[in-house]
C-alpha cells in the first residue's frame, strides 16, 4: 500500500519547538517520529559503551573507575557523567590530572548508606542511556516461596539503593520516582523493623523525600518496636518526635515505650563494652535478671559474637524466652542473620519450632531476609552471601532429626584407645573440612573453641612434608606422654566434628568418605614405582579430586547452600591434609 506522507509540527514536544514527523495519510495510522528513534539509538549507543564489550571494548577509552571491590570495578567516562549529574560534574572538576585515570571507592561515593554493585551498575545504565530498567528479579525476591516479594527485605534493600543512589547523584526525577515505589509498598513491608531502614534512608534524602520521612514515622509511631531498637537505628531528634507522638496520641505497650530502668541500663552498657565480667557482678547486685533485662536478646541483636557466647554459657538466662514484641532470642538471631549465634542457641536448647506473632518461625525470617540470587549463585561464581546462606542451612537442619553422635568414621575407630591417633585424626579431619567447607568449619570451630587450643604438632620442625615426597614416619618409636593440652585439644576437635555432624550431615558423610578411602595412602608415594603405576596414581588422584569436587557440589545443591570457596584452587592443600592424615594412620 502507498502511504503518503506530510511534514507537521509539534510545538509540544520536549526539547524542541519544531520536531518533524511523518505522517500516514491511510488507515491504519501510523506516526514514526525520526528524532525519537534517533534519541533511542543515541541511548543504545552510549550505554554500550559500558556493556557492549563483545564488539568493542569501549573500557579502554574509560577515564575514571569505581572501585566495588579489590576484583570488581566499573569502567566509566567523566565526560558523561559530568553532563548527566551535577555531583559527578563537581567530583571530577576537582581532579588533580586529566590524563589520570581517577578511582572511587563505592565508600568514598555512597558514604551514609551501603549499595550494592547491581544497583550501581543500574544507575550508571541509567546516566548513560537515560532508560529506566528494574534490577534483575533474582536479586529483588527473597527465598521464601510462599513470600509475595513486595514488602520481604530484598525487596526493599533493592528499592531503597537506588533511591538513595539516585538522591546522591542529584537526579531528582528518579529520587521522586523511587520515592513513589516505596510509598506503595509500605502497607506491605513485612515486619516493622524493615520500615526503619526505609526510615533511615529517608532521613538522609530529607526534603528530597518528604512524605516518604513522614508516613515512615506514622508506622513507626504505631507499631511495637521498643525504644530501645529506635534508639540505635534513629537519631536523637526523630526518636524525641516519634515518642512525643506516642505520648500524645497513648499508644503502644508502655513497656515500649519508656527507657530500661537504670539496672538494666547498666546491664546493657557492660553488654555493649564487652565485659561479660561487670555484667556478673551486676547480677550479683540482684537488681534485676538477665531475662527481666532481656539481655540476651541485646547481646544476640547487638553484641560481639564472643560476647554473647559468654553470656550463654553464663547459663543464667531461658534461650526461649520471649521479648516484649512476642520474638524469642533465636528469632532475633535470625533476624541479625550470624550462623555462629544461632548454632550457639541451638546447642542450648532454643526451639526452631517456635512462632513470632505474627506465625513466622525463625527459618522463615531467615528466608525472607535472604536474596535468591545469593542463595543460589553456583560454585563457580563463588560470590555467594554466606551468613545468609548458612544462616538457612542452619536451620533447617535443626528442624529435622538430629544424626547419632557416634564415631565419625572407619578411620577414627581404627585407632582405638590410641589418644594420640585419635588426635591425629580429629586435627585432620577439621584441616580437612576447613578446605572443602571454609565456612561450616569456621562456625563449627568457633562454638567448640579450637581456637582457644594448642594445634597438636606430629611432625618434627626439620621434616617437610611435599606432595609426593612424604616421608614414612613410624609414631610408636616417638615419645608420647597424653598432657592436658591435648585432652583440651582432642576436647575441642571432637566438638567441632559432632557439630559438623548435626548440622552439615552432608559434609560430615563426603568427609568421612575421604578419610576412609583404601588406596589413599598409597598416593601419598606418587613417584614411587613404575612409570605405569606413577600413571595409575596420578590419574586416581585426578578422579578423588572429581569425586569431592562432585559431592562438594551436591552437598551444596541438596541443602540449597551457597559456596564460598572452590575446590580446585585448594587442591594441592587438600593432598597435602589428605596425605598426611592417611600415611600417618597407615604407619599404626
Amino acid at each position: 500500500m502507498d502511504y503518503q506522507t506530510t511534514l507537521v509540527s509539534d510545538s509540544n514536544s520536549i526539547g524542541s519547538n519544531n520536531i518533524c514527523k511523518y505522517e500516514k495519510t491511510h488507515s491504519p495510522e501510523i506516526t514514526i517520529i525520526p528524532n525519537i528513534v534517533a534519541l533511542n539509538h543515541l541511548s543504545l549507543n552510549l550505554e554500550s559503551i559500558l556493556f557492549d564489550t563483545q564488539n568493542s571494548n569501549f573500557s579502554c577509552y574509560s577515564d575514571a573507575k569505581i572501585i566495588v571491590s579489590d576484583t570488581i570495578d566499573i569502567p566509566v567516562h567523566r565526560c558523561i557523567l559530568s553532563a548527566r549529574s551535577s555531583y559527578f560534574k563537581k567530583l571530577f572538576s576537582s581532579s588533580e590530572e586529566e590524563e589520570k585515570i581517577e578511582e572511587y571507592t563505592m565508600k568514598e561515593i555512597m558514604k551514609d548508606f551501603e549499595v550494592g554493585f547491581e544497583s550501581m551498575v543500574l544507575v550508571i545504565r541509567y546516566l548513560y542511556s537515560g532508560k529506566i530498567k528494574d534490577l534483575p528479579m533474582n536479586v529483588c525476591i527473597c527465598v521464601d516461596d510462599d513470600c509475595q516479594h513486595l514488602g520481604c527485605k530484598p525487596a526493599i534493600d533493592s528499592l531503597v539503593e537506588l533511591l538513595y543512589a539516585y538522591f546522591v547523584f542529584q537526579i531528582p526525577d528518579m529520587v521522586a520516582l523511587y520515592q513513589c515505589r516505596l510509598l506503595d509498598i509500605l502497607d506491605k513491608v513485612l515486619w516493622d523493623d524493615n520500615i526503619l531502614v526505609i526510615l533511615s534512608v529517608a532521613i538522609i534524602c530529607s526534603t528530597a523525600c518528604e512524605r516518604l520521612l513522614s508516613e515512615c514515622i506514622e508506622i513507626v509511631v504505631k507499631s511495637d518496636i521498643n525504644i530501645v531498637t529506635l534508639e540505635k537505628a534513629l537519631p536523637p531528634d526523630i526518636l524525641k518526635q516519634i515518642m512525643d507522638s506516642r505520648s500524645d496520641l497513648a499508644i503502644g505497650d508502655p513497656e515500649c515505650n519508656t527507657f530500661p530502668n537504670k539496672h538494666v541500663k547498666r546491664i546493657h552498657m557492660a553488654l555493649d563494652s564487652d565485659d561479660v565480667e561487670l555484667v556478673r557482678w551486676l547480677l550479683k547486685e540482684g537488681h534485676t535478671t538477665l531475662d527481666d533485662a532481656y539481655a540476651l536478646h541485646y547481646a544476640v541483636a547487638y553484641c560481639d559474637v564472643k560476647t554473647t557466647a559468654e553470656i550463654l554459657d553464663l547459663g543464667l538466662a531461658d534461650v526461649n524466652h520471649r521479648n516484649a514484641r512476642g520474638y524469642t532470642v533465636l528469632h532475633v538471631a535470625a533476624m541479625r542473620k550470624e550462623p555462629n549465634i544461632i548454632v550457639s542457641l541451638l546447642t542450648k536448647g532454643s526451639r526452631p519450632s517456635d512462632l513470632t506473632p505474627d506465625g513466622k518461625k525463625a527459618i522463615q525470617i531467615s528466608k525472607r531476609l535472604a536474596r535468591f540470587r545469593d542463595y543460589n549463585r553456583s560454585t563457580e561464581e563463588g560470590k555467594s552471601s554466606p551468613k545468609d546462606c548458612l544462616c538457612i542451612d542452619i536451620l533447617e537442619q535443626a528442624e529435622r532429626r538430629d544424626p547419632l553422635l557416634g564415631e565419625a568414621s572407619s578411620s577414627l575407630t581404627m585407632a582405638g584407645d590410641d589418644l594420640r591417633m585419635k588426635l591425629l585424626y580429629l586435627e585432620n579431619r577439621v584441616g580437612l573440612a576447613k578446605l572443602l567447607f571454609p565456612v561450616e568449619a569456621k562456625v563449627a570451630m568457633d562454638i567448640a573453641q579450637v581456637h582457644g587450643t594448642v594445634e597438636f604438632s606430629f611432625v618434627s620442625n626439620s621434616t617437610r612434608f611435599v606432595v609426593g615426597q612424604l616421608a614414612p614416619m613410624n609414631l610408636n618409636t616417638i615419645p608420647f606422654k597424653i598432657q592436658e593440652e591435648h585432652i583440651n585439644r582432642m576436647k575441642a576437635l571432637s566438638k567441632t566434628v559432632e557439630l559438623g555432624k548435626r548440622f552439615f550431615p552432608r559434609c560430615s558423610d563426603v568427609l568421612n568418605k575421604i578419610m576412609d578411602a583404601d588406596d589413599l595412602s598409597e598416593l601419598a608415594y606418587l613417584r614411587n614405582g613404575t612409570s605405569e603405576e606413577r600413571v595409575a596414581k596420578k590419574r586416581r588422584y585426578a578422579e578423588l579430586q572429581d569425586v569431592l569436587i562432585k559431592a562438594f557440589s551436591e552437598d551444596k545443591k541438596e541443602l540449597n547452600q551457597f559456596v564460598a570457596m572452590s575446590l580446585p584452587s585448594s587442591s594441592s592443600s587438600l593432598a597435602k591434609v589428605l596425605l598426611r592424615s592417611k600415611s600417618i594412620l597407615h604407619t599404626k
